[in-house]
């Protein structure tokens, strides 16, 4: 029978640190450094946020490309623009009218009765 040799509390002591300084050495490798395991999570998470706000501007881009199609081919669109933003009138049928507001100091003789400034046919 071998003889069991009792430790010594400096012997229990650099065992100790020795196994912590394995384990740190162990953590640092999968934890440590630009490349470790919580940044790689992060990095992946980031790359799917990405990608999804890359697919919507592929998706609003080939929108806007239609709608520019549209503008420069169809004349339904055209006149449509014509109308709202540069308060075009289409005909020779049409009569338009423009209501201005009272200046100050003018004379009305009541607020809500507005009268047209000019009746015009627009050609």
């Amino acid at each position: 029978m071998a003889a069991r040799r009792k430790s010594t509390p400096g012997a229990l002591v650099l065992r100790a640190v020795i196994v912590l300084l394995a384990l740190g050495v162990v953590v640092f490798a999968v934890q440590g450094g630009e490349w470790g395991t919580f940044d790689l999570i992060r990095q992946k998470s980031r790359l799917a946020r990405v990608r999804h706000a890359v697919d919507s501007l592929k998706h609003e881009v080939d929108s806007l490309k239609k709608y520019k199609q549209a503008v420069l081919t169809d004349p339904v669109i055209q006149e449509k623009i014509a109308r709202e933003e540069f308060g075009m009138v289409r005909g020779n049928k049409e009569i338009l009218y423009r209501y201005t507001e009272p200046e100050a100091g003018s004379r009305v003789k009541a607020a809500g009765s507005r009268k047209p400034e000019a009746a015009k046919k627009v050609p």
